[in-house]
């Protein structure tokens, strides 16, 4: 029978002279790994979020899944009202169950997904534009989708949804800066005294 602390003992491996025996298996001497590099992916200093590109792809599925969600559930409870008005039973009610979740949940799910896509494209295209990422951008990337998503229904429509896509944004704008405008009120309100 072979005793693996013999050929541990035998085989081992340090660093440097002096120093505690390294596994056998690690292959490298750690004293070539440079202890200078940061241990983060963001360098120092640098801003600690995803660019709205990133942020882009997650948005449109989130809002492909929550469409999706959404639209099934209004779908069967929509088709269960028809199937009882209706009399259905059996496999012909659950094939009209099955048939309303799926229309109205890809439905929803594709009205949110291109909504999704119309308000990162524009939000794209205006950061690089302007060359920062900011609550303008925001604002107006939503009134823009909102106008463009309206705009085939005439002008007082578009002019509508800009202004629905404008309030989202202003209200979302102004819950992501809450502590900031909190700040700022608290200053008016208590000046500090010199």
């Amino acid at each position: 029978m072979i005793d693996l602390r013999d050929i541990n003992s035998q085989n081992s491996v340090t660093s440097q002279p002096g120093l505690a025996p390294l596994s056998p298996y690690l292959n490298f001497d750690p004293s070539y790994l440079p202890a200078s590099q940061p241990e983060f992916i963001f360098p120092e200093g640098a801003v600690k979020q995803r660019g709205r590109l990133e942020l882009a792809f997650s948005q449109i599925g989130a809002a492909c899944i929550i469409g999706a969600g959404l639209g099934g559930t209004s779908g069967f409870y929509k088709g269960i009202k028809a199937t009882t008005l209706a009399g259905q039973t059996g496999n012909l009610r659950r094939t009209q169950l099955i048939n309303h979740v799926m229309k109205h949940g890809s439905s929803l799910a594709n009205t949110l997904g291109v909504i999704s896509v119309m308000y990162s494209g524009f939000g794209v295209i205006l950061s690089w534009a302007r060359g920062t990422d900011d609550s303008i951008n925001t604002l107006g990337a939503a009134t823009a989708t909102g106008m463009l998503f309206k705009s085939t229904s005439g002008l007082r429509k578009c002019a509508s949804g800009g202004g629905i896509g404008f309030a989202i944004a202003a209200a979302y704008c102004l819950w992501n800066n809450r502590e900031t405008l909190s700040q700022i009120s608290h200053q008016r309100i208590n000046p500090a005294r010199k």
